[in-house]
């Protein structure tokens, strides 16, 4: 049975200390949704929003929480992140969101790529809060997970993804 890593056998929480391991590429992809009524959706469609565009700002703000991950989550190692996506979309229900972060480092990227969903979710409740307090936060999940020495993962029942680490650029051109 595995055991968690972030223990010493007394019991004393500790950094896990990745010094000997290889620094392999790692890509992690995780997904939210935002509910909402069907009101707030018209609304956001829209872009009835004194703020400005919710979606565009939870992109960004996706983007700098999973560059600061080591900062909200005290056992992480900070990583040379080398690519962030995020994507916010609206759907019947609210909003859906899903970021794939990557990096070529001795640890993954699973906690990069949750805290840019937490963090763009976190975004859309506060811009979209005046119009209803009752919109929820749910179903932040890791999706996919690729590298490191615990191999592949995917969240059973997901399809197949292409995770790729590089980008391509307005033309479809690798980067």
């Amino acid at each position: 049975m595995k055991k968690l890593s972030h223990y010493s056998k007394s019991g004393r929480v500790k950094m896990v200390d990745v010094s000997a391991k290889a620094a392999t590429t790692r890509t992690a992809v995780a997904r939210g949704l935002v509910k909402m009524k069907p009101t707030v959706v018209r609304a956001v469609k829209r872009l009835q929003n004194p703020k400005g565009n919710p979606l565009e700002i939870a992109r960004i703000a996706g983007i700098a929480g999973a560059k600061r991950t080591a900062e909200w989550i005290p056992l992480c190692h900070p990583l040379p992140l080398t690519h962030i996506d995020v994507t916010a979309s609206l759907c019947q229900n609210g909003v859906e969101l899903q970021s794939t972060v990557s990096t070529t480092a001795q640890t993954g990227v699973e906690m990069e790529a949750l805290v840019a969903v937490a963090a763009a979710a976190l975004t859309v409740y506060d811009m979209c809060k005046a119009l209803d307090k009752s919109i929820e936060i749910t179903g932040i999940v890791l999706v996919e997970k690729t590298g490191g020495k615990s191999g592949n993962f995917r969240r059973p029942g997901e399809p197949a993804r292409s995770v790729s680490t590089s980008s391509k650029d307005s033309k479809g051109r690798t980067r």
